[in-house]
């Protein structure tokens, strides 16, 4: 794998801890601008949007700058806005640097997924994405756990400080190792707008929505899961999260390294045993143990579907993935947000702790549904039984997707 995989994996991780560090330092932001804890959670609301919304406009904003001075630039912004969390003096100037930061989200990932792509060989592709997207599930690992501690003992403005010496890294990184792309010739926003035309790429992005959202519905409750119903202690949450992280790294490389061998038999795999998982939880969760075990589970599965996914919207985008790219990963915070006011509902509703699992196993399990509908649609599109590599054969030619 090239060296340059190693700075948009730096980047990757700097934004996965920013994007999850918060959720730890809730009350001492709360506490020192003197807000409510459900007013602070909008920073974690205004991020989840910022990321939705930024994914498009960004690329949108990118489209005629080379995809290399566009990482950089999304790498300053994240640094912008880490710097303005940091050094905010007032709670809605923090709302407006998280926002900011948020912004570069998904277009980072959108393009940088392109970029990893393109440095490897065709049968490489999924794993080359699977690479970058390290970063962020060793954030999880590593850099929330750690941020969140710093923030608690040292302050959490030295927290979004030390993120946005994480930017200045992966800036460097990518101005160093990334190597300059020739643009693509003829393309424009409008033909990055044609793939959404593309029923496979709108049932991928429908199935991000739906698989990772189901990983969710659980996660987002997984402390009072775990204190009221598994019995653990208020400081083993961070632990059991630990857990989840190192799942999502080993399923994450596991996507990718499948994924180049059998796209869509790694979908049905991880979505399928995602869906099982996700309804034993109901059950595991009454167990310590068995809840430890099954948390990691649920990171492996749900991770497991990011490579394959990514790699089928740049399939079926053609010559003009980048766009289709980032409102993909847009798709990953849509299916957050969506799965945690739908866990909140079935709690209000008095179902207990435990009801968001099985919201997260029918989303995963309609994820499944629409992996077999969309290769049961390109089986009958493609002639001859022509396989879906072939298919997508166009978005492999240098002239065709290289910037």
């Amino acid at each position: 794998m090239p060296l340059a995989l190693l700075a948009l994996a730096i980047g990757a991780f700097g934004i996965g801890t920013t994007e999850f560090v918060i959720m730890g330092l809730l009350p001492e932001v709360a506490g020192d601008f003197g807000v409510s804890i459900p007013t602070a959670g909008l920073l974690v609301t205004g991020y989840a949007l910022g990321v939705v919304i930024g994914a498009p406009l960004m690329t949108v904003l990118g489209t005629r700058i080379p995809r290399k001075r566009m990482l950089m630039l999304l790498m300053g912004l994240f640094i912008a806005g880490n710097l303005l969390s940091a050094l905010a003096p007032a709670f809605a100037i923090m709302v407006i640097g998280r926002v900011i930061a948020s912004l570069a989200h998904g277009a980072f990932f959108g393009i940088g997924s392109v970029v990893a792509a393109e440095l490897v060989a065709p049968q490489k592709k999924a794993g080359a994405i699977a690479m970058m997207f390290t970063g962020l599930t060793v954030a999880n690992v590593v850099g929330v756990p750690l941020g969140t501690l710093i923030g608690q003992h040292v302050g959490w403005r030295v927290t979004f400080a030390v993120v946005a010496g994480l930017g200045v890294i992966g800036l460097a990184g990518i101005a160093k190792l990334v190597p300059e792309l020739p643009r693509p010739e003829g393309v424009h926003l409008r033909h990055e707008l044609a793939a959404f035309k593309n029923a496979q790429v709108l049932l991928a992005m429908a199935m991000t929505v739906l698989g990772f959202g189901g990983v969710f519905a659980a996660v987002t409750y997984i402390a009072p899961m775990m204190t009221h119903v598994a019995g653990f202690a208020d400081g083993s949450v961070t632990w059991l999260l630990v857990l989840f992280g190192l799942g999502m790294v080993g399923g994450n490389l596991v996507g990718g390294r499948y994924a180049d061998r059998a796209l869509m038999p790694m979908l049905y795999v991880s979505l399928g045993a995602l869906a099982v998982v996700l309804a034993l939880f109901t059950l595991t969760a009454h167990n310590k143990i068995a809840a430890a075990v099954t948390i990691a589970l649920i990171g492996a599965l749900g991770f497991a579907t990011v490579p394959p996914l990514q790699k089928r919207v740049l399939d079926h985008a053609h010559g003009a993935p980048t766009l289709a790219s980032a409102v993909n990963i847009g798709a990953f915070n849509l299916g957050n947000a969506l799965s945690a006011w739908l866990g909140g509902l079935v709690i209000s509703a008095g179902l207990g702790y435990t009801a968001p699992n099985w919201v997260g196993a029918v989303l995963a399990a309609a994820a499944l549904v629409l992996a077999v509908l969309s290769a049961a649609l390109e089986r009958r599109e493609t002639p001859h039984g022509a396989t879906a590599a072939a298919s997508a054969a166009p978005a492999d030619r240098p002239t065709a997707v290289h910037h």
